[in-house]
């Protein structure tokens, strides 16, 4: 089970990682720009945070994440965690880290975001992959809002299953505009097993998706800006993502 309310004076780090996928970098490079604020984790990009690994992603992106797992293979290896590329080596091993890494129950983010048209938040739980063929690597997308999908009073929510690799799973994802005022905070969450993957916001249904991953997952909240979809006037923009809590059992 966990609980986390942000309401000691920093992040729990016998939970969370504040490094996004560091292994193909380095965790000096990857550090998130967090703070716990008013009993709430904040989780921003400034406008001087880094390009993350610039060398081997295109579109380029900069992100502020915290991760509830870690590991990698050796330096020069492709054992790492949520390959994004073909060849990718490990240029930082990482310790074996399990701060909570669920197989199915629910799990719910308590959020609020400020976007805009560069950049996106997220809670998803992509497999831990300490397999030896590193197939359980599909995700189960709990909220994904691109800021150029926001319009007032509504909002496209990215959620369902990411196949990947795994030749287990079936793609099964959508962002159906809903409602929402995304700036406002809202508990996006799902409950699953091995049947059915059930997504909700603030308790109503969205969407259900059969058959999703039932393997060791770890959580990943993240906010992301993308300067490719600059307009040119906009490199003031600081996106964020404000966490109450997450929660799961």
């Amino acid at each position: 089970m966990l609980r986390d309310d942000f309401d000691g004076d920093g992040l729990d780090l016998s939970v969370w990682l504040p490094h996004y996928l560091p292994a193909w970098s380095s965790r000096a490079a990857t550090s998130a720009s967090h703070r716990i604020e008013g009993g709430r984790l904040v989780l921003d990009v400034p406008v001087d945070h880094p390009v993350w690994c610039p060398d081997d992603h295109d579109p380029p992106l900069r992100v502020s994440g915290v991760q509830s797992g870690n590991w990698s293979g050796p330096v020069g290896s492709t054992r790492g965690q949520q390959r994004f590329a073909e060849g990718l080596t490990v240029k930082e091993e990482q310790p074996r880290f399990e701060g909570w890494l669920p197989a199915s129950g629910h799990v719910e983010i308590r959020c609020a975001m400020d976007l805009s048209h560069r950049s996106m938040a997220a809670l998803w739980m992509s497999g831990f992959e300490d397999d030896e063929q590193q197939l359980r690597c599909g995700e189960l997308c709990v909220v994904e809002v691109f800021g150029n999908a926001v319009q007032p009073g509504s909002a496209e929510v990215g959620i369902g299953i990411k196949a990947f690799r795994d030749p287990a799973l079936t793609q099964d994802f959508a962002a159906p505009r809903v409602d929402v005022d995304v700036s406002g905070f809202h508990t996006y969450a799902v409950d699953w097993d091995a049947d059915v993957a059930v997504f909700t916001l603030d308790g109503h249904e969205l969407r259900r998706c059969p058959r999703p991953p039932t393997y060791p997952l770890q959580l990943m909240v993240a906010v992301f800006d993308f300067p490719d979809a600059s307009t040119g006037d906009d490199d003031h923009l600081v996106p964020r993502l404000v966490v109450e809590h997450v929660a799961g059992w």
